[in-house]
């Protein structure tokens, strides 16, 4: 149904369901971050109370001018309002996300009671409504607040770190495990493969295979190793699809030139990809681990170019 047609029941008992949805959207932000960002969680749970005490007042003057039952109308009933995501069925929720998705729904909400206002002909329900356009105003600039105090108290920073510390664990270490092994362990069938038989044709079918089979094995051997429950490290299948897409995507890499029929061009080409396989390889643990760059290059070139040569010898024997 559209806005303008809602009655002054309807308008309250939209509003009810909203603030009741918001309410417990905020808590799920809350449940979700107290964990490893109790200030983003003491925030959410602060605007979960605040939205309470609207439902409460919303409910008092829905009983006094229009009885006990209140119907179930919900804001994706009328057309115009943004259908809220289910929060809780995201496995990883960072703060600033969250904020953003926040100050959206405060937003939405001080727009609703706004135009709500204006549908409201008995005086007592324009001033509730427009009292609470007010305070979801307030309530953005509230916000704004504490994430500028707890910013100034470092309690952001702390945050920010703890959030780049989950993101490297769940998706930056089984990824990158990932594209080391695809990149580096599918080297030497691949180009064993390649020098004994002089074949593209053979030869991709082998680093395709080698590919895949390598995707499958680590992505089960990550997602098994633990249930990142005690580690922190996140759902398991996330963990495994990451791993082993991954690893995949690191042994397609130089599969993939010798789908060009010209064996010499096909075997430059994939030498290239590998040496800027191990590049990018060395460029994210500099990056996301630490590790220093010649360090980081050192370990992977070694390592890439003994697999390489095995390839080679094993090939050419």
């Amino acid at each position: 149904m559209h806005f303008r047609d809602l009655s002054e029941a309807q308008i309250l008992a939209v509003a009810i369901s909203a603030e009741e949805e918001d309410g417990r959207i905020y808590r799920d932000f809350a449940e979700k971050l107290r964990a490893d960002f109790p200030a983003s969680a003491a925030l959410f749970t602060g605007m979960a109370q605040e939205e309470d005490g609207h439902r409460h007042r919303l409910i008092e003057l829905y009983q006094r001018r229009f009885g006990e039952h209140i119907p179930l109308i919900r804001r994706q009933d009328v057309k115009g309002f943004i259908v809220r995501r289910s929060s809780w069925l995201a496995h990883t929720l960072r703060p600033e996300k969250a904020r953003e998705e926040a100050a959206l729904m405060e937003i939405e909400s001080r727009h609703f009671y706004e135009a709500a206002v204006q549908n409201a002909a008995d005086a007592s329900t324009r001033q509730l409504l427009g009292d609470l356009a007010r305070e979801e105003e307030r309530h953005e600039a509230t916000a704004e607040k504490i994430t500028q105090e707890q910013a100034a108290a470092g309690d952001l920073t702390r945050e920010s770190d703890a959030a780049r510390r989950l993101f490297v664990l769940r998706f930056v270490q089984p990824g990158l495990a990932g594209l080391m092994d695809g990149s580096v362990s599918t080297l030497a069938p691949l180009f064993a493969a390649a020098f004994a038989t002089a074949s593209t044709a053979d030869t991709f079918k082998v680093g395709l295979a080698a590919s895949i089979g390598a995707g499958i094995s680590m992505g089960f051997a990550e997602a098994m190793s633990d249930d990142g429950k005690l580690s922190g490290r996140g759902a398991p299948l996330a963990r495994g699809i990451v791993c082993g897409l991954m690893t995949t995507v690191g042994g397609l890499g130089h599969t993939l030139p010798y789908l060009i029929h010209n064996f010499r061009l096909a075997t430059e080409i994939a030498i290239v990809v590998v040496a800027a396989e191990l590049a990018g390889i060395s460029w994210i643990r500099r990056r996301y681990m630490d590790t220093p760059l010649l360090a980081a290059v050192f370990q992977v070139v070694v390592g890439g170019v003994l697999v390489f040569l095995a390839g080679w010898l094993i090939g050419s024997g």
